[in-house]
């Protein structure tokens, strides 16, 4: 009854964002049930809708709080564990949105598939790669924001 009742109330495009939406913020997407959806999915929707509405500015002040402790030479970089990127996602100070952003502009999700062979990063990874599709960007826009960030620290 309740897909029926979500099915008139919005139209197909956003009958997939409510449940992108959803499954973005749970923290385990496979444990997500449905009555979790029936108490929190709205409230989740709208969050995840303000955060795709702002999310220049929110690549923007992630970026910037990135860059003011790491070089960007040294963003990427597996050599010793995890790249500071994904510790900085793994802490909540950059957002899934912000990390696919970067996997959209720079790749780097096949490369890390490679070298790192933990399920921390499996995790995320697959999280990356099913959130991808979902998150229609302007990549040239993003890059240009990183550029400015980049440049400005040099």
């Amino acid at each position: 009854m309740w897909f029926e009742k979500i099915s008139r109330q919005k139209s197909d495009q956003e009958v997939v964002e409510f449940f992108v939406a959803n499954f973005v913020s749970c923290p385990d997407p496979e444990t997500l049930w449905i009555g979790e959806m029936i108490k929190e999915g709205e409230g989740r929707y709208q969050n995840w809708q303000k955060k795709v509405q702002s999310l220049s500015y929110l690549f923007k002040e992630e970026s910037q709080s990135l860059f003011e402790e790491t070089k960007f030479e040294d963003v990427f970089k597996c050599s010793n564990g995890h790249p500071p990127l994904l510790k900085k996602f793994l802490s909540g100070k950059i957002s899934l949105e912000t990390l696919v952003i970067y996997d959209k502009i720079f790749l780097f999700g096949n490369k890390f598939d490679k070298k790192l062979q933990d399920p921390v990063w499996q995790t995320v990874s697959r999280r990356i790669k099913k959130y991808n599709p979902f998150l229609n960007i302007d990549v040239f826009k993003f890059r240009k924001i990183l550029k400015e960030i980049v440049l400005e620290d040099k």
